[in-house]
Order: structure tokens, then sequence, then C-alpha cells
């Protein structure tokens, strides 16, 4: 199953990185934002160790599927309230909705027709979910508790600025532009990680589940290694994320190019 497609929205798109005149940033290899490589997230530690139980699942159960993603979020609101409040960074919770059917345009962006799918709007600090039949052909692996822990991510970096100085960057070519995607999503990938790990072990879960999360990534997708990652590149950031629980290994952003291949 391929955590894609997922777009995510801020004040301004995250895939448009539209800029301006006066305050944007050129992007550089590495790219030079101080709020993007040197944010104090990344200087505040490993993420707490919590405890996280998942509430069961079933195939093509639409509710129990909405009520798990509800619990992941609360167990995600607790992480990083913890995390972020003992660091005398912001936090706020986001706010979740459940819809049978996305509009066409949400958060001024247009949406796709996908029947499953999953977006963030930072103009209202919201992630809204719409779970269909390709998610609930087989919910019970970790592939959800991944998808909601890295949806996550974007209202971390909300909270945090990374997302207002990614959204004034100026970019110049389109090998730019996909280059400075991947940094934001990879950041995800290792934060979603971080995660994971410090509300690891989860109850009835063993180190196989694991490893079946990572064999699950698929970036190579005709088109969306451009945008997200190699397939080898996204497992890459998951497992630094999980192996240290802290998201100041997750600095996309000072990585040299080849490190967001």
């Amino acid at each position: 199953m391929r955590k894609f497609p997922i777009m995510t929205l801020t004040v301004a798109s995250m895939l448009s990185l539209a800029g301006t005149a006066s305050a944007a940033t050129t992007a550089a290899d590495p790219v030079k934002h101080p709020k993007l490589i040197a944010n104090p997230l990344y200087e505040a530690g490993a993420l707490p160790a919590t405890t996280c139980d998942e509430p069961p699942v079933k195939r093509n159960d639409r509710k129990l599927a909405r009520a798990y993603i509800d619990a992941i979020v609360a167990c995600l609101d607790t992480t990083w309230e913890q995390h972020l409040t003992a660091a005398g960074l912001p936090f706020s919770k986001p706010k979740v909705r459940h819809v049978d059917k996305l509009p066409k345009t949400y958060c001024g962006m247009k949406t796709n027709n996908e029947d499953s799918t999953t977006y963030y709007c930072g103009r209202t600090n919201t992630l809204i979910f719409q779970v269909g039949k390709s998610w609930l052909k087989d919910p019970s692996d970790m592939w959800l508790l991944s998808t909601v822990s890295y949806m996550y991510g974007w209202h971390v970096k909300k909270l945090v600025g990374i997302a207002d100085a990614f959204d004034v960057l100026s970019v110049h070519s389109k090998a730019e532009d996909r280059e400075l995607s991947r940094r934001s999503t990879l950041q995800n990938e290792c934060l979603s990680g971080a995660f994971i790990k410090s509300v690891w072990p989860l109850k009835g879960r063993t180190t196989k589940d694991w490893n079946y999360l990572q064999s699950m990534q698929d970036g190579d997708a005709p088109g969306e290694a451009r945008w997200y990652g190699k397939t080898a590149t996204i497992v890459a950031w998951s497992k630094r994320g999980f192996a240290t629980g802290d998201p100041g290994s997750c600095n996309t952003w000072a990585a040299p190019s080849s490190k967001v291949a």
C-alpha cells in the first residue's frame, strides 16, 4: 500500500512554494533559512516515552477506522504537547475532521479523486480524513498509524515555524521545487518514525511489524519519487527517526542533496 497520494496544505500551498520578493530566501544545498536548518525543535531532545494503545480495527469498518485515527491523534497530542511545552515551544491541538467525500477544493486547493486521502490545512490547523475502500481493505497493519503520525508532522512544523519558513522560500527551477518538496515530506517520515519509537513497544506489535511497514513504503511509482523521495530514501529517514526517537535527527534541510533524492 502506498502512503501517497497525500497532499498537505499550509497557509500557502506546501507544494506551490510561492515566495515573495521582499521576504524570500534563496534555496540552496543545503537550505540556509535559519527556521529550517536551526529550528529549536532540533535542540529539544528525544520525544518523551509514553503509552499508546491501538484500538481495534476491522476490514471494511469505517467507524472503527475513524475511531482508530482519533485515538492515535490523541496519543500524538499527548506526546507533542509534553515535548514542545517542556522545550518552551508553542503547542495547540489540531482539529480533526472526518468526511465521506471531500469537496473539489479544500483549503484553497483542488483535491484528488482518491477514495481515501488526508490533508492538513494550516489556515485552520485541521487534519481532515476521507477513509474509503482502499484504506479499509486491510487496516490492521501499522500503515494507518504511520500515516496519521506522518500527517501530524505538518501540524508540528506549523507550530514551530518550519512550515512558514518553507512557504517563503524562493524557487528558481522545477528541480529545486521538487527537492524542497522532498526535504519537507521526508522530514515528516522521520518525525513519524520518532513518534512511533516514543510509544514503542506497542501492545501486540513486534519488530516484524515495523519491518513490514518499511517494506510497504513505495516512492518509486511514476512521478512520485521526484516529489516524495525514492523508496530507499523514505525508508532511510523513517528508520532514522525510529532509531533515535529524536526530532533533532530529522533535519532534512541541512542534509546534502544526495540524502534527499
